[in-house]
């Protein structure tokens, strides 16, 4: 058998994909890593990145899976975030209430998506094993003869990539998971909730002497709850605050000119307003795309030795538990674990006891006891979510 390294493709380069193909290629597999958007990292990608993005709160569980991928990323990365000790709840007539999430300090931290999407990219692209496209759109899959068509979205060709293991972290609306249930009797629902989310942006204020600083406690994520509806804001290493509103699409409709979002950010959010101000405020509602929270959930993730979903094109959830993200990275460390413990090399198998019916043994138990064992704790945390 061939003694050289087998190559894994990579659909989305997103956090999760990201980690993904550093994980394989630090085992030493080949890596091709597949982006349909232009890369974040360039100037011209920032402006939208900015507008549809959520701030994380990446806790323990997220921190953990790239720990376990490379420990010097974890580091460097740390350094970017701002700890949040717990909630803080904004009342109607502007009482605080501090809710510590842990008595022995633990705590989630706040960072932009975009930050943490470009330093994984950073590594990834620095490793020799790791190819990156951008640009590049899936448009079709044949997994049993393990190749796939990407669309050149600059040429608009069509061009065949072969591979010996694929990894679809494509998002929410995945052609990976949508090809794969053409082979799979997969389980799949999904579900949009009512409301939709705007996000929001609150400057730094000046101290005394003319320095930004932050215009709420920085070491807390900020709760303004009202019924059916809220405002949270995230500190950011610049001073401001990233908010997010949260709301029924119906209530949404109704704010369709500068008075008629003033009017309701008075009544509802008074001191969230002084803080935003009025045309900062206007001009974010009216520009900033209203985006859809949409629930999935699917099962099994993989099919034999040759594909699977990860992130959220296998469990997408809605923000109100904040761990969307960190159980996507998670999905990572622990595919490498059971990858780890069923001996599976980055070379093809060199036994023949390992390859029956052209499908890698241990690969394919690997993935049978992701799907089985992860299963259960991911629909529990989509539920919690939901139920949050």
């Amino acid at each position: 058998m061939s003694s050289l390294p087998r190559k894994v493709v990579v659909v989305g380069a997103g956090p999760v994909g990201c980690l993904a193909a550093m994980a394989f290629a630090k085992q030493g597999w080949i890596v091709e890593l597949f982006e349909g958007r232009p890369d974040l990292r360039l100037p011209s990608s920032k402006a939208a990145a900015q507008q549809r993005s959520i701030n994380l709160a990446i806790s323990h569980r997220g921190i953990a899976a790239i720990e376990a991928v490379d420990p010097a990323v974890t580091q460097r990365f740390m350094q970017t975030v701002i700890p949040m000790r717990g909630r803080m709840i904004h009342s109607l007539t502007g009482d605080l209430d501090s809710q510590l999430y842990d008595r022995d300090g633990q705590c989630i931290n706040s960072i932009d998506r975009a930050l943490l999407n470009e330093e994984l990219l950073e590594e990834a692209s620095a490793s020799g094993n790791i190819r990156i496209f951008f640009k590049h759109k899936i448009v079709a899959a044949d997994f049993d003869r393990k190749t796939i068509t990407m669309r050149n979205l600059d040429s608009k060709k069509d061009v065949p990539v072969d591979f010996d293991f694929c990894i679809g972290a494509d998002g929410s609306y995945s052609v990976i998971r949508r090809q794969m249930m053409r082979v799979v009797r997969m389980d799949y629902q999904q579900e949009y909730i009512k409301h939709e989310y705007v996000e929001l942006k609150m400057p730094a204020g000046r101290d005394s002497d003319g320095k930004p600083t932050f215009l709420l406690d920085q070491n807390h994520l900020h709760i303004w709850p009202r019924h059916s509806f809220m405002l949270i804001a995230l500190p950011n290493k610049d001073k401001t605050f990233t908010c997010t509103l949260f709301a029924p699409s119906l209530d949404l409709d109704r704010l369709s000119s500068a008075d008629a979002i003033l009017d309701w950010f008075r009544t509802y959010f008074p001191d969230a307003l002084l803080m935003i101000g009025e045309k900062t405020l206007v001009h974010d509602f009216t520009h900033n795309p209203r985006s859809p929270l949409i629930c999935t959930k699917s099962k099994p993730y993989h099919y034999k030795d040759r594909v699977i979903i990860m992130g959220d094109a296998a469990h997408s959830m809605v923000p109100f538990y904040g761990q969307g993200l960190n159980c996507g990275l998670e999905d990572v460390r622990i595919l490498m674990t059971l990858l780890l413990q069923e001996g599976v090399k980055p070379t093809a198998p060199s036994s023949k006891a390992n390859l029956k019916d052209n499908v890698d043994q241990g690969l394919a138990r690997a993935l049978d006891r992701y799907s089985e064992s992860r299963h259960e704790d991911l629909i529990a945390i989509c539920d919690m979510a939901m139920d949050n």
